[in-house]
């Protein structure tokens, strides 16, 4: 974990701190605070979501681990090689990652799984030290919009000079690529937004980019 990464009560961003106590006082025995990332930093390739969702990754405390959208990101990243063991949704399943890393743009849950521009800005230079200690990264897989320009921020660049769309994969100043998709939420994969198929694609086409295919 990067030095600068959020401590366990992080206060930076007063309404997810009254969110995150009023969690811990509802439910003890949850993870309730800024949810570490998964994966080695040695690894060439970084997820990047959205926030924890509240009886996912808060509770459990692994990105994408504990509710319906792990099930998508983690059984594609299987078959595709950069993931090994069978995702049970709990961080004992003993899923273990190659070469992947996978995080959030926001650190803690936010209510209704919305966090506020500001809170975004305040976790950025969590994402922004988190890519500059990869020393070996060089793609990234942004889950969503707030991700996408999450990550562009991150970089020092304007999220209007390279806008969104699922599917894209953009080349960004250093080397790194980036590939966009819609992001595996229930709410996303119920509507048909994003079918397997379309995300497989996504996870694909920025493999052979690297030339990392299993």
């Amino acid at each position: 974990m990067p030095a600068d990464a959020p401590g366990r009560d992080c206060a930076l961003c007063p309404r997810l701190v009254a969110y995150r106590d009023a969690n811990r006082a509802a439910n003890p025995s949850w993870f309730n605070a800024p949810v570490p990332s998964f994966g080695l930093l040695e690894a060439g390739l970084l997820v990047v979501g959205l926030a924890p969702g509240v009886r996912g990754a808060n509770r459990t405390g692994r990105p994408f681990t504990g509710d319906f959208a792990g099930m998508l990101l983690y059984r594609t990243l299987v078959k595709f090689g950069l993931a090994e063991g069978d995702y049970g949704a709990d961080p004992s399943d003993g899923l273990t990652l190659r070469n992947i890393r996978v995080t959030n743009a926001v650190r803690c849950v936010p209510p209704g799984n919305l966090p506020t521009p500001a809170e975004i800005g305040a976790c950025n230079p969590f994402l922004t030290a988190e890519l500059a200690a990869m020393p070996h990264v060089r793609g990234v897989l942004a889950l969503g919009g707030v991700s996408h320009k999450a990550v562009l921020r991150a970089r020092g660049l304007r999220a209007s000079h390279v806008p969104f769309q699922h599917g894209a994969l953009h080349e960004l100043p250093g080397g790194l690529a980036m590939a966009d998709s819609y992001h595996v939420s229930r709410l996303n994969t119920n509507t048909g937004r994003l079918t397997t198929a379309m995300f497989e694609a996504v996870v694909e086409r920025l493999i052979e980019r690297l030339g990392a295919s299993a």
